[in-house]
């Protein structure tokens, strides 16, 4: 028999799923201007209402298939960078350059440093920071799938542009260059050793200075793009962050297992969201009021959005829902954190099922 508070959760996320299954109106705003755009992408963006001074700006890549407005809507980005201040941009892909509306992070014309998509990514983000005043030391990237590739591709080409990166889903950079390729990589067939990883980085570009911190989420029953992806990532990204790879602290987040790497400075420069059960697709929380439930936008019970933004400085640091894994496995006790909450409509359906349940008047 189901608890009170598993039915009162069950309750709150359907009504939340109905809700957010609807067309909803975009967010969004076309970015207009002059700016060199070699890869033909479309640009949108949005800045709060009460902006910070300087914003930061997170730069999010829809997946295959999907528009920056649906994936903006399913993951809760703009919900999100309006409560707490920071201006997002969306680069878009067009069934010109793509029948299926994936980036071709595929292509070494549109991966490299002032060539094709990425240059134009990088140009619509010089944009931001000249129009609309966005920080240019706080410049972050996100994506999906053939979008986290793109991510990992503009990390990797423009690393002096992002503080720092997270790919769902995605690919290790330079690893293919036809569509073939492209499909064994996602199948997890081919992919190079640690040290060819580590020198595709390497070479992309020129950079001497601190390089982005990088978050790899990735669902532990993927059949699209499989896990070994996630693990390749991170093993490309150690060499120039100079961490081993044994050295990692491993918790429990939202009941999902995360690992973490430590640079010389102690930050966190490398995290692995591994997120249990889930197939292809973006991992959001509707409890947490920020995304919708949709193709390839999976309630699993944790929100990437909110995690990827807190790590990033965005929003504030409150006490997070982990718990060091104990010696057996077993998961220790732990306090909830007061993470960030829409209650739009879920206070009703949770006195509901509180007074039909006999526990409120």
């Amino acid at each position: 028999m189901r608890s009170i508070n598993d039915t009162i959760e069950r309750l709150a996320r359907y009504r939340t799923q109905v809700q957010g299954s609807a067309d909803q109106p975009s967010m969004l705003t076309r970015l207009e201007g002059s700016f060199h755009n070699p890869g033909q992408l479309t640009g949108w963006y949005r800045m709060p209402d009460s902006p910070q001074t300087s914003p930061p700006l997170v730069v999010v890549l829809h997946g295959c298939t999907q528009t920056a407005a649906a994936y903006d809507h399913g993951s809760g980005w703009s919900r999100l960078a309006d409560d707490y201040g920071f201006a997002v941009l969306f680069p878009e892909q067009s069934r010109q350059n793509n029948a299926n509306l994936c980036f071709n992070w595929f292509q070494s014309d549109d991966v490299r440093r002032d060539k094709g998509e990425a240059h134009s990514v990088r140009q619509m983000i010089a944009h931001m920071v000249g129009h609309h005043g966005v920080d240019p030391r706080r410049i972050f990237v996100t994506g999906l799938s053939a979008g986290a590739a793109m991510a990992n591709a503009l990390l990797a080409s423009y690393p002096d542009v992002f503080a720092g990166g997270a790919m769902i889903a995605g690919l290790p950079f330079g690893v293919a260059s036809t569509v073939p390729e492209a499909f064994d990589r996602m199948r997890g067939h081919g992919l190079p050793s640690t040290a060819t990883l580590d020198a595709k980085l390497k070479s992309a570009s020129q950079h001497e200075g601190p390089w982005p911190t990088v978050s790899v989420w990735h669902g532990t029953s993927d059949n699209t793009v499989v896990e070994a992806n996630a693990q390749a990532i991170i093993d490309q990204w150690r060499g120039v962050h100079g961490i081993d790879a044994s050295a990692s602290h491993t918790q429990i987040v939202d009941g999902h297992r995360l690992e973490t790497w430590k640079d010389m400075s102690g930050r966190n420069a490398i995290e692995h969201y591994r997120i249990s059960g889930m197939s292809h697709g973006t991992p959001i929380d509707t409890t947490s009021g920020y995304g919708n439930a949709a193709a390839h936008m999976l309630d699993v019970g944790i929100s990437s959005t909110v995690h990827i933004a807190r790590s990033w400085g965005l929003t504030p640091s409150f006490e997070r829902r982990d718990m060091p894994l104990a010696s057996d496995g077993a998961r220790q006790a732990g306090t909830k954190p007061a993470t960030p909450q829409r209650t739009d409509g879920i206070q009703d359906v949770i006195e509901n099922a509180l007074r039909a349940a006999g526990l409120m008047k």
